[in-house]
């Protein structure tokens, strides 16, 4: 069984309600039907039912629910919610009234109301879109700083990693982020991988060096703070860094270049040092290595929102949301 099927397994012994807020979208509308016949969660799709039927053609969504974001009964408590939320930021009940039209709003309200456990998006709208309602209106979870994103990597007829799989973070969100914010985002990876894949996280904090193969630089610095600041952090969890890619996943190459190590040539967290590292990877992996990638998934938020790539399938689309059906759980 591969991970996404493992993941939906995991998602049928608790249901949890996911919204799909870009329903006019014929691959959402396909997703919906692949997930409420799959059984592991229950969808509900923003929109005007007669017009998404239209849309749907043949494909029959009478028994998905539909809810009507201009029309909804929870609507004045929505706009009144979102009002008290952002009042100290200069929001308004009419400009409240106005931005609860938008569809992501709304679905993102659903998750505050307490009337949904998560929600998907980004198959039309920008990451920006998809996220900022979440970040203004659930926060970030408890005892997280920094909002990330990763990529669950599954290569094929491959023994590295956790039998040939991985996390890579951050590959979609933090651009160029500090030592600082590293470590934040390799302890939410650790957490993510308990939750996920229910094995120990080895975390390697990548580099072009590893363990002072190479000269001091601010690329090298900024990796080693970052893996001392996870030690001290979360002391619990195993860490190597600064390494290299080779000696982070190849047994033989992590025996060579850091003997020592309880992480070289086991890891299967996999940090990046910057996004420009974290997109080109997770892309070489996924086209010459004809890996499945699943992601990018947002990790830090109070409850989950997850963004897609508007080029997905609308199978993507149902394996992020039995990701985000996992994460709900948690």
């Amino acid at each position: 069984m591969n991970f996404i099927e493992t993941i939906k397994e995991k998602a049928r012994k608790e249901l949890k309600t996911i919204v799909l807020p870009e329903s006019t979208d014929m691959r959402v509308l396909e997703a919906a039907r692949k997930v409420t016949d799959e059984g592991f969660a229950k969808v509900i799709l923003l929109g005007e039912r007669e017009n998404l039927s239209k849309i749907a053609g043949n494909m029959d969504i009478s028994d998905i629910e539909v809810i009507n974001p201009l029309e909804s009964e929870k609507r004045e408590e929505y706009v009144n919610a979102f009002y008290e939320l952002r009042k100290a930021k200069g929001m308004t009940l009419e400009k409240a009234e106005e931005t609860l039209k938008n569809n992501i709003y709304f679905g993102t309200m659903m998750i505050k109301q307490g009337d949904a456990d998560g929600l998907v998006a980004g198959s039309v709208c920008s990451t920006a879109d998809t996220l900022r309602p979440s970040l203004q209106i659930l926060k970030t979870a408890p005892g997280v700083k920094l909002v990330s994103s990763f990529f669950v990597m599954q290569v094929p007829n491959s023994e590295l990693g956790q039998e040939g799989m991985f996390l890579f973070s951050d590959c979609g969100l933090n651009t160029n982020p500090n030592a600082e914010e590293l470590s934040e985002i390799a302890i939410s990876s650790a957490n993510t991988w308990k939750s996920l894949v229910k094995t120990e996280p080895k975390i390697a904090m990548l580099s072009y060096s590893t363990l002072g193969s190479a000269p001091v630089t601010d690329l090298t610095e900024k990796v080693i703070t970052a893996t001392k600041l996870v030690k001290e952090k979360a002391p619990d969890l195993a860490v190597e860094g600064e390494i290299q890619l080779d000696a982070a996943i190849v047994p033989s190459v992590g025996r060579q270049k850091a003997p020592e190590s309880q992480v070289a040539g086991k890891a299967n967290v996999l940090i990046f040092p910057d996004l420009n590292a974290g997109n080109i990877g997770y892309k070489l992996v996924q086209r010459l290595a004809k890996a499945e990638a699943y992601g990018p998934i947002t990790q830090g938020i109070a409850k989950p929102v997850n963004d897609l790539s508007r080029g997905c399938s609308s199978d993507d689309i149902v394996g992020v949301v039995a990701i985000t059906a996992v994460q709900a759980q948690e």
